[in-house]
């Protein structure tokens, strides 16, 4: 009973359960973006200052069982990286293809969109995790949360990697 109040209490908080963190024992996907380098400054076009289009993301290194993707890209900053409260999630998708595009199914973001919600934050510089999960099955559906997402996601993650990108406000 007592866990049940600390998840609904975590909830009620906008807190999200954080994404699986990658088991060394799991092999990695190189995951790369042609728009910044890993640790670099993601571009303008791609954050609420900008167009806020997605940034082209892409992996490889996945194992022949791979049937399917989950992509995750979340804050853990938020609001302030000086004091972080919560992890705000820009995009929760699901692909069986090599890199974020067409054909791609979205969950819901912090934004309430299904859809990419880029970088905007309030205060100082974020980090921003791209997080790629290779799955032996198809999980999720169209409008799933990262929650839901990560709780069909266990047992069947046999790959995974991770970029990471950061954003400071311009104006």
């Amino acid at each position: 009973m007592k866990t049940l109040a600390l998840l609904v209490a975590a909830a009620a908080c906008g807190q999200h359960t954080a994404a699986p963190a990658i088991d060394p024992a799991v092999p990695r996907l190189a995951v790369t973006s042609a728009a910044f380098p890993a640790g670099g400054e993601i571009p303008t076009e791609n954050t609420c200052e900008g167009a806020d289009l997605a940034p082209p993301l892409a992996w490889s290194g996945a194992p022949a069982q791979t049937k399917a993707y989950a992509v995750i890209v979340d804050d853990p900053d938020a609001p302030d990286p000086t004091a972080p409260k919560q992890t705000w999630v820009h995009l929760v998708a699901l692909t069986t293809a090599t890199s974020l595009g067409a054909g791609a199914t979205f969950g819901t973001n912090d934004f309430g969109k299904t859809a990419w919600g880029g970088p905007c934050p309030p205060i100082g510089r974020h980090h921003y995790h791209f997080k790629v999960y290779a799955l032996d099955a198809q999980v999720g559906a169209a409008g799933v949360s990262k929650d839901a997402l990560l709780a069909q996601m266990k047992g069947h993650i046999v790959a995974a990697g991770e970029l990471i990108g950061t954003y400071q406000k311009k104006k």
